[in-house]
């Protein structure tokens, strides 16, 4: 492994003076957890723990007026600092997207198979305390507040509807099929109530009784969205693509930065020729000369020393992984706060074949969590695979992003620490951060290169496929002509991603319901990589690897233009 200067100690980590945009910031950051009991609990702030957020027209409403009450604020505050000048353009260009997406009627159509209020309901309940009989009983009374949450949901649907804003049938589909699956008698809400222990024993028979009645409860919820889902599908289009400038204001969204989406689909089959070249080269390292990936890929897949066999071998892997990476990192490459230096590997509660990082509370008593939703019926992991997911989701990918984010409480508001998250920011360092690794001597285990490399080609593919298809760009010849849509998606995908076929199918059919968010993790480590060189450049023979990547983490996760301007102007 390669090695440059230790870091220097954390600039600005003495107690900053509290300013008026700070102010402005956090009272933002209470609205928001008034109005998001769910986001309460993602950043660990007391208050409403068994309610559930009111997605109704009016609910929505209500996000989108404090959006314009906390920018008619900021235009009172003149910036004091560097830290001012970043938060308030950081709020200005969040903020006024989030106005501009509801303006257009897109919160009244938020449906699909991986974001949307389907899966988020559902998923706020991995992220609540289950070590207490109190504990559990929170859990049952949010229980009974799914059936009210998912009301009004299917009302802001309805009002969506009625304007002519709908997911495409493929969407309603696929989110039929899973609230179909919430509601049924062996799925998620009766495993969770079934499952309740407290070191071991199960809680008092009154909790015991309130999970069972929330347990039937959120079934009943999830019924309903299902039967409202199959009446709005006689009115979903068939069609995918939702066109150039809803797409544009979407990526804009995902990114935090404008860019020339013609030339980054280009861009995209280039990035992508020139993965396959490298994986090329390293599967004749694996196999042999003239061997083919696929080849070098079945070879690594037969070999036993790269198998695990079951979750708990899993979980143990990536744990130990995950630990061996802080351990190698902290004090090297990056000055990691003890907080931060914890992370929990965890088999989810669920089985979507996601993989996934939740944060830490505001003050770490809940740690930063990474986990892997593994199919039912899949039993054997391939670790050549999955090393650079680890290095992906922990150390130095998302869990240092964010923990380290959160940690500076003495110098970011609590909206930059624990309300902005922007995809291309967040994504595309955490793809950075896989070939980082490599330039570090973490992958020179050629399969586990060529398993880096498998993960970057799926996200090249992601920037083709979905930038080609929603804005009708023309297909290569390879892959059929014409004009891209879901059908020559498909084979495109099948040929670049080596991974089980439920998992590609699924993929499809996210980048086709959540438009613009999978190219930000390719659009961003990109972007991230440009940010690099200039400052490299800039600096010259000052340039410190180690010092550039601590003040662009210590910027906290913002729209990618604000860090440009936080490290350049």
């Amino acid at each position: 492994m390669t090695g440059t200067p230790a870091p220097e100690s954390h600039p600005g980590t003495a107690a900053r003076p509290r300013t008026a945009t700070d102010d402005v910031a956090d009272a933002y950051v209470r609205t928001l957890a008034d109005l998001s009991p769910m986001f309460a609990t993602e950043a660990g702030l007391p208050g409403r723990e068994d309610a559930l957020d009111d997605h109704s027209p009016e609910g929505l409403a209500a996000f989108t007026q404090a959006a314009r009450a906390a920018l008619t604020a900021l235009d009172s505050v003149t910036p004091t600092d560097e830290v001012d000048r970043v938060t308030q353009h950081a709020m200005r260009e969040r903020l006024g997207l989030e106005i501009e997406l509801a303006e257009a009627g897109e919160d009244l159509a938020d449906l699909n198979v991986i974001a949307s209020p389907v899966q988020t309901i559902r998923e706020v309940f991995d992220l609540m305390p289950t070590d207490s009989a109190e504990a559990w009983a929170t859990i049952a009374g949010r229980m009974q507040a799914v059936p009210g949450a998912i009301e009004g949901y299917v009302e802001s649907l309805r009002r969506g509807a009625s304007q002519g804003r709908v997911a495409a049938i493929r969407q309603v589909e696929a989110c039929i099929t899973e609230a179909d699956g919430l509601a049924g008698a062996e799925g998620f809400w009766q495993q969770l109530a079934d499952g309740a222990r407290i070191d071991g024993q199960a809680p008092p028979d009154g909790v015991v009784a309130a999970l069972a009645q929330g347990a039937t409860a959120a079934r009943a919820g999830y019924a309903a969205l299902a039967d409202a889902l199959r009446e709005l599908a006689p009115v979903a289009p068939v069609r995918d693509a939702v066109g150039r400038e809803r797409y544009e204001r979407f990526s804009r969204t995902f990114v935090g930065a404008e860019v020339d989406l013609d030339e980054t689909y280009e861009w995209g089959l280039a990035e992508l020729k020139s993965i396959v070249a490298e994986q090329q080269v390293l599967a004749e390292k694996i196999s042999g000369p003239g061997a083919s990936i696929e080849q070098a890929m079945a070879e690594l897949d037969a070999d036993p020393t790269r198998l695990l066999h079951g979750t708990d071998a899993l979980q143990e892997w990536m744990q130990t992984t995950a630990d061996e990476a802080v351990t190698a990192l902290a004090g090297t490459q990056f000055d990691i706060p003890d907080p931060v230096r914890t992370i929990e590997c965890c088999i989810a509660p669920t089985e979507s074949g996601g993989i996934y990082y939740t944060p830490p509370s505001g003050d770490f008593s809940r740690p930063g969590r990474m986990w892997w939703a593994v199919p039912s019926g899949v039993t054997e992991f391939a670790t050549w695979r999955e090393k650079t997911t680890v290095y992906h989701e922990g150390v130095p990918g998302h869990h240092l992003q964010v923990g380290q984010t959160i940690y500076r409480a003495e110098t970011l508001n609590d909206w930059r620490r624990m309300a902005c998250w922007v995809s291309g920011h967040g994504e595309g360092w955490a793809l950075y951060a896989e070939r980082l690794m490599q330039d570090l001597g973490f992958l020179d285990d050629p399969a586990d290169a060529i398993g880096m490399l498998d993960g970057q080609r799926l996200r090249a593919a992601r920037v083709v496929i979905d930038i080609g298809v929603h804005l009708g760009k023309p297909c290569p010849p390879q892959w059929g002509g014409g004009t891209w849509d879901a059908e020559k998606a498909w084979p495109f995908l099948d040929a670049n991603v080596n991974m089980p076929e439920g998992f590609k199918r699924f993929e499809l059919n996210r980048y086709l319901g959540w438009p613009g968010q999978a190219p930000s993790y390719k659009v961003g480590q990109r972007l991230w990589e440009q940010l690099r060189e200039e400052t490299r450049a800039r600096e010259g023979a000052e340039f410190d690897l180690a010092r550039f990547h601590r003040r662009a983490l210590d910027v906290g996760s913002v729209g990618l233009d604000t860090l440009r301007m936080a490290l350049l102007d």
